[in-house]
């Protein structure tokens, strides 16, 4: 491996240049399938009617990928991925299914009042393909595009209304999931990936995945996931919600059986009148209001 030019924010593709064996270089690059048409170069109808074939393999929930390679003879490479003349050499389709649990979970999710988003970097069809499987209202897609123009306060409206974004860049989930706690939301948001960690730890409640997570994910996450289900989250959230509950009802029994008979017990010494309770009363009292 000669040199690698990693993802940007303005180009959404991985290119490598490896030395071959006639002293040579081979360029191969993978990435969105809009991005590496770019690089391509392609005229206006191949590009069409591969974006139909994208759309195509998007819409049955595939996450799909381009892939170019370009040869290389000069000593001096270029400064950035432009300067290669790469050729198409075709599209990848990968299928992440949901897990059978999850449109379950979702459900009683959502029952909770529980407000489920995806985020996705993925292709917009794919993620509405996806989110349609897993139970996600998909009426709305916000892509990384959108957000880029949008100032703080409409952003705030966006995130509290779509519940689907895709094309969505690393910053760029960083900025949601502030713009959602700046619109006084409670946010847990889940990851694995390096590029997940600043919006783990902007999070109210960061959780990284411990199966696939990678380090960073972890160390800037609040709750690790021995499972990676998003099932096990809703049944933390109800295990919550339980022991607040009964908390609460321990604080409330607490006050109303103590209060009042610490109050008759002091009030009288207080303003100098005679005992109003002995110890039995209290005993009696406390039998009573149970």
């Amino acid at each position: 491996l000669v040199r690698e030019y990693g993802i940007t924010s303005e180009l959404l593709a991985l290119t490598q240049v490896w030395q071959d064996e006639r002293g040579g270089a081979i360029v191969a690059t993978k990435g969105a399938p809009e991005a590496v048409m770019a690089l391509c170069r392609l005229e206006p109808a191949e590009a069409m009617s591969i974006n139909l074939r994208v759309q195509e393999m998007a819409d049955q929930g595939f996450r799909v990928l381009a892939v170019a390679a370009a040869g290389w003879d000069d000593d001096d490479l270029p400064e950035s991925p432009e300067g290669f003349a790469f050729s198409l050499c075709g599209l990848l389709a990968f299928e992440d299914p949901v897990r059978p649990d999850v449109p379950a979970a979702m459900a009683e999710a959502q029952a909770a009042g529980i407000k489920v988003k995806m985020i996705t970097g993925d292709f917009p069809a794919t993620a509405i393909a996806i989110a349609r499987q897993a139970g996600i209202e998909a009426t709305e897609v916000v892509t990384g595009d959108n957000l880029r123009e949008l100032d703080e306060a409409p952003i705030k409206r966006r995130a509290q209304a779509a519940s689907i974004f895709a094309r969505i860049r690393p910053e760029q989930k960083l900025r949601l999931v502030d713009a959602l706690r700046a619109a006084g939301e409670t946010v847990a948001m889940t990851g694995d990936g390096v590029n997940d960690a600043p919006a783990l730890k902007s999070a109210d409640v960061g959780i990284a995945m411990g199966k696939r997570g990678t380090d960073v994910a972890r160390e800037a996450a609040d709750i690790v996931l021995l499972n990676d289900d998003f099932g096990q989250i809703v049944g933390a959230v109800r295990l919550g919600r339980r022991i607040f509950d009964n908390l609460r009802k321990v604080i409330i029994y607490i006050a109303a059986v103590h209060v009042p008979i610490a109050g008759l017990g002091f009030l009288p010494i207080v303003f100098g009148l005679p005992a109003a309770i002995w110890p039995l009363h209290v005993v009696i009292m406390e039998m009573v209001v149970d």
